[in-house]
């Protein structure tokens, strides 16, 4: 088996917050380590997004916001190089977030689960960072999911590959309808996706009010 398709699978650390003047949100180290691949300027950030990774011990993790938080990164703390490794303490400042900086699109987003519902009716699983995508545990392995499929919530429907670093894509947006109907698997076996690339089309399955 080849080093990339040994694949390992980061757990997963959920990011603390505050309430700062604005207001504003700030999201807080859950423990002392090395931070990095922090999310742009400008990038909206919801709960459950990832907002980075966390080495500790030399052990990576992936960062997720909290809930209750929303807003886009207008500064970044600890960080001087996005992708560098950077060294944060407990309780330190990762990212500001403000929800008054989103512009008027992102904000109707927002208030609308920001699942990207299409023009069609269909609702858009998107990436939730940048990295490379793939649409199969394996090479020689068929796909998670293939268009015309009937999905649940929960399911994994791909990986994405961030600093040889590999994490479930699963199926879980509260926003999204479940069981869903993969209308188009947009993002390709080892496309390399942006933060809120499409990765899936989907649609209600006829009767359901989930």
């Amino acid at each position: 088996m080849s080093a990339r398709d040994s694949r390992q699978f980061a757990p997963t650390l959920t990011a603390e917050s505050r309430t700062v003047e604005g207001p504003k949100f700030e999201l807080l180290a859950p423990a002392p380590g090395l931070w990095r691949e922090a999310p742009a300027p400008g990038t909206l950030v919801r709960p459950g997004d990832r907002i980075g990774a966390i080495e500790i011990l030399e052990r990576v993790h992936e960062l997720v916001a909290p809930e209750g938080v929303v807003g886009a990164v207008v500064q970044a703390e600890a960080v001087g190089e996005r992708l560098a490794r950077q060294p944060v303490d407990y309780g330190a400042v990762l990212l500001a977030l403000d929800p008054e900086a989103l512009g008027a699109g992102l904000a109707e987003s927002v208030a609308a689960g920001a699942s990207g519902a299409s023009a069609d009716g269909s609702a858009a699983l998107r990436a939730p960072s940048s990295g490379r995508f793939y649409a199969r545990p394996s090479p020689d392995k068929p796909p998670f999911v293939r268009e015309g499929e009937v999905i649940q919530r929960g399911q994994t429907v791909g990986l994405l590959e961030v600093m040889k670093t590999f994490t479930r894509i699963n199926y879980d947006d509260p926003k999204l309808p479940a069981p869903a109907k993969v209308v188009a698997a947009v993002a390709k076996d080892q496309d390399d996706l942006g933060s809120g690339d499409v990765i899936l089309q989907v649609e209600a399955v006829e009767g359901d009010e989930g």
